[in-house]
């Protein structure tokens, strides 16, 4: 695989997620739809998982990682579905592009590890004025924006501390195999919430759109585009891999303005680059090293 067809995968994948959990839900309620694209994906790993004949640890240690991996998929994207009914979509995409901040946070809290420079903690408290700026927006919407951006910046939070804690527990396992556990685990609560939610009616009006959508994330959202990552991050540095999160929500804000007609106040945009300045001098030193590299190969 070419590493920058799989960077610029990634970055495709991550700026039309957020579009598309917004479309998915069209026609269809929120639990059916995010319900249907993991059980999409499960269905998919379980496959490649057999074709590749890749090993799939099941020891207790195992286990755990599935359990804590797939109960943080289930609450981080049962809150990023709902709040995705209240808010644009490029704002969904700015949120979670916080979360190299937040991961970094709750590492050197639980992990020790000395991540938290003075010029992060600049960047930290950038982004968390952005924020501040952001709640305080008469976003357009149904009156629950407000409730919609904390849902989904909830569920960012939930997904940073899952992936701390998987880290934590440093158990080898490939990362389809953590993929299959993990939707192993979080599909059948998918599937349980939508019986409570909507006592198991299918929808009755979904569009060809939604359609299209749940389709689409349940086969790039949750399979291919963490299998690029997962990809790009063996193969590239961290600078590299640190400009995908200053890439994907400016993108992601373009194509919500352009095919969505998303609008977003001025003041808005006012905290969303906020957020990006933060993310920028979060990600400064390994944005150094990456120009010193460029400089000196000659580019």
């Amino acid at each position: 695989m070419s590493v920058p067809a799989a960077y610029l995968g990634v970055i495709l994948i991550w700026s039309t997620t957020p579009l598309g959990i917004q479309w998915s839900a069209q026609g269809a309620s929120f639990s059916f739809a995010v319900m249907a694209r993991m059980l999409i994906g499960l269905v998919i790993c379980l496959f490649l998982l057999r074709a590749t004949r890749t090993a799939f640890p099941f020891t207790p240690a195992a286990r755990q990682l599935y359990a804590i991996s797939g109960m943080s998929i289930f609450v981080a994207m049962l809150l990023t579905y709902w709040g995705a009914l209240h808010i644009p979509s490029g704002l969904i995409s700015v949120i979670f592009g916080l979360s190299p901040l937040v991961t970094g946070v709750f590492a050197a809290l639980w992990l020790s590890e000395r991540t938290l420079t003075p010029m992060r903690l600049a960047g930290l408290g950038l982004a968390l004025g952005g924020l501040w700026l952001i709640f305080g927006q008469p976003w357009p919407g149904d009156g629950r924006a407000t409730l919609g951006t904390a849902a989904v910046l909830a569920g960012m939070t939930v997904q940073a501390l899952g992936l701390v804690w998987i880290k934590r527990l440093n158990v080898p396992a490939s990362s389809l195999a953590i993929t299959t556990g993990s939707l192993g685990v979080a599909t059948p609560l998918f599937v349980l919430a939508w019986l409570v939610a909507d006592a198991a009616q299918l929808p009755p009006d979904i569009t060809p759109r939604a359609g299209m959508a749940i389709i689409y994330l349940g086969v790039f959202g949750s399979v291919v585009g963490f299998t690029l990552y997962y990809y790009v991050i063996k193969h590239l540095d961290a600078g590299r891999v640190a400009l995908i999160m200053l890439v994907t929500p400016v993108t992601a804000l373009l194509l919500g303005q352009t095919l969505n007609a998303e609008f977003i106040p001025a003041r808005g945009w006012a905290g969303i680059a906020l957020i990006g300045a933060g993310l920028l001098l979060y990600e400064w030193q390994a944005l150094r090293q990456l120009s010193g590299q460029a400089g000196k190969s000659g580019v």
